[in-house]
């Protein structure tokens, strides 16, 4: 299987240079061990790929970025139509953090800022549902790093809540319509790249506290 790996955001500029290989690069090495024929391409709408037809792709996974998607980039629009097309065609597709709120916001969901503020560290939530296709044996609830302010506030009317906690309700949601799923929480990320980004981060807009609590967890 080919996955195509929507690039939507970058590193942050302070450490980009000790990433070069960006998020896309994190996904790859997240998910080849499981599936050693799995291929990867990314297309970069951030650096001003275009997207390609959804009914040729095998899959695809969309990455995290530091917009909101009410923000205005050149690709922001057609990116949510795109999804749309995507979702109608039954093509297979992820998103994590931008990515599940994009989807969400493209099929019908409400994404916003929430009044709860930053999230940060380690997030444990709790599954409501355990669909066949993750098999025997399945864990109560799952712990991952975040970073996020932005929420589903309001999931679309055919997505179900696979698993949430207080903070984040919605924190990963699967769709009706489609081999579609998403999470809020970034499970390519490292322990060592979120310290990196939290403490990029420091002043704008976390504080020292809140960075040593979050790298802590």
């Amino acid at each position: 299987m080919r996955l195509t790996i929507i690039e939507t955001g970058l590193p942050p500029d302070s450490i980009r240079d000790a990433y070069p290989g960006g998020y896309p690069l994190m996904f790859q090495q997240l998910l080849e061990p499981s599936d050693p024929d799995m291929t990867f391409e990314t297309v970069s709408v951030e650096k001003g790929d275009a997207l390609p037809n959804p009914e040729s792709l095998d899959a695809i996974l969309i990455t995290g970025a530091a917009y909101g998607v009410y923000d205005e980039t050149p690709w922001m629009r057609p990116l949510k139509e795109w999804i749309g097309f995507a979702a109608e065609n039954k093509v297979p597709m992820v998103g994590i953090c931008f990515g599940h709120q994009i989807i969400a916001d493209a099929l019908g969901g409400d994404v916003r800022k929430s009044d709860k503020g930053w999230g940060i560290g380690r997030h444990t939530y709790t599954l409501n549902l355990k669909p066949d296709w993750m098999g025997e044996d399945v864990p109560d609830q799952f712990s991952v790093g975040v970073s996020h302010q932005d929420q589903v506030l309001v999931p679309p009317a055919d997505a179900r809540i696979l698993g949430g906690s207080p903070f984040a309700p919605h924190a990963a949601l699967v769709y009706a319509r489609g081999p579609i799923l998403s999470f809020q929480g970034h499970p390519e990320f490292s322990e060592g790249f979120l310290a990196d980004l939290y403490n990029a981060r420091k002043g704008r807009p976390l504080t020292e506290a809140q960075i040593e609590d979050a790298v802590k967890s």
